[in-house]
């Protein structure tokens, strides 16, 4: 039987185990973005393939993103754009009816942090 000390210790592992599961990025296939965006419209996610085409000016600009599954753009806002053939890997915040220079990118990952 658990003391009365060793249910406060528990309880309070639980629920910084929920918070630290809840800030954690989602790994997802382009594939299983695409297929749902509402899914994870709003929530950060780490995608990672090779840079299949890419502009951009002073740091800021879209690059697109194929894994094998599919392929997405992303906007990097102050991160810089990596050159095309790039392997990388990408967290950021899934979002839907993006515009940027005239161009519709329907769904696509802001960036959030920095790649690897």
């Amino acid at each position: 039987m658990l003391s009365k000390y060793s249910k406060g210790v528990l309880a309070v592992a639980a629920i910084a185990a929920m918070f630290m599961m809840v800030g954690c990025p989602t790994g997802a296939s382009i594939a299983d973005i695409t297929k749902d965006p509402g899914r994870y419209a709003g929530k950060d996610v780490t995608i990672h393939g090779s840079v299949s085409d890419s502009f951009g000016a002073l740091g800021n600009g879209v690059f697109q993103i194929d894994d094998g599954t599919g392929s997405m753009w992303v906007y990097s806002q102050n991160f810089g754009v990596p050159g095309n053939g790039n392997n990388v890997k990408v967290v950021g915040r899934v979002e839907q009816g993006f515009a940027l220079g005239g161009r519709n990118f329907g769904v696509i990952l802001r960036q959030t942090e920095a790649r690897d």
